[in-house]
């Protein structure tokens, strides 16, 4: 189970690629697939045909029956409601389930730190991997200037976080005066699913060098290329939030930077605290103490 459609596709291949030589028969189960692939893929989940079913929300509608559902997996778990959750336990009591999160909400934190759930850290980074140089400071056009170019040398590929829909274009145009040779594109929620897909897999493929982006590439997408972050309003964001998007870049052994910038000289205090929370946790595998430290702020829920 994953929060998002490009989630839900990404980690579908990688099912497919790591088990091709398996008898494991997998599906794909989300609102991008045709009224027609539904059918066959609930009708195969009813009668047990299917082995392992990769989805979104869509897996949360009354007409998903499974023949003897043992193992639910949610990546992301902070993404979504206790009601969603539970439906699952309405289909089989004794069902296992594996929640997934680099930075638990501080409900399901609490609930873990009171004994009502089990909890495992994975302390130990994959071999390589190198922490991401995190800078918060004042927005300035030479900073963001310096760091699209510095990636750019190295052949690599910028996220550009920017929250608000309605003004991406004009930031497209102003990156364009600032970086002429970058090519840009724009991923947001308002586009189709299918189109954000094609978005994603183009920006995979390295058709744009820079992607402007909301809060959508927040979930678990792995493109090794990408190894700058450029938040333009980073006290906007809640202090979990901003971890995970963190972590979109520095996902292979080049060294990965990201840029919180915000424009505001006095910034309130929950603001001021979740930066410097950010700023501090900069080590590989922080996302327990980033949950703890919102857990501190936010109160437990």
């Amino acid at each position: 189970l994953a929060p998002t459609t490009i989630l839900a596709h990404q980690h579908f291949q990688n099912f497919q690629e790591r088990l091709k030589d398996l008898p494991i028969r997998i599906e794909m189960f989300s609102r991008l697939q045709t009224k027609k692939k539904q059918r066959e893929t609930l009708e195969r989940l009813k009668k047990g045909e299917v082995d392992i079913v990769v989805g979104t929300h869509r897996l949360f509608s009354k007409d998903v029956e499974f023949k003897r559902l043992g193992l639910l997996v949610i990546d992301d778990e902070q993404k979504f409601g206790v009601k969603q959750k539970e439906r699952f336990r309405e289909m089989r009591s004794s069902l296992d389930v594996l929640s997934l999160s680099a930075t638990p909400i501080p409900r399901t934190l609490y609930m873990a730190l009171s004994s009502l759930k089990s909890i495992s850290t994975i302390q130990t980074p994959p071999e390589g991997r190198l922490p991401v140089k995190t800078t918060v400071m004042k927005r300035k056009d030479s900073i963001i200037k310096d760091a699209i170019s510095e990636e750019l040398k190295r052949n690599g590929q910028i996220y550009y976080l920017h929250n608000r829909i309605g003004t991406m274009e004009l930031v497209r145009r102003e990156l364009e005066k600032l970086i002429p040779i970058a090519k840009i594109g724009i991923a947001h929620a308002k586009l189709s699913e299918s189109e954000l897909l094609r978005m994603m897999e183009d920006f995979k493929n390295k058709k744009y060098d820079v992607l402007i982006a909301t809060t959508i590439i927040e979930n678990g997408i792995d493109l090794q290329n990408v190894n700058t972050l450029i938040v333009d309003n980073a006290p906007n964001l809640g202090l979990s939030q901003a971890y995970q998007l963190r972590g979109r870049v520095g996902r292979s052994h080049v060294q990965a930077h990201a840029y919180f910038l915000y424009d505001s000289k006095n910034l309130p205090e929950k603001e001021r605290l979740r930066l410097e929370a950010l700023d501090e946790a900069q080590d590989l595998g922080s996302g327990y103490r980033i949950a703890l430290r919102d857990m501190e702020i936010r109160g437990a829920g």
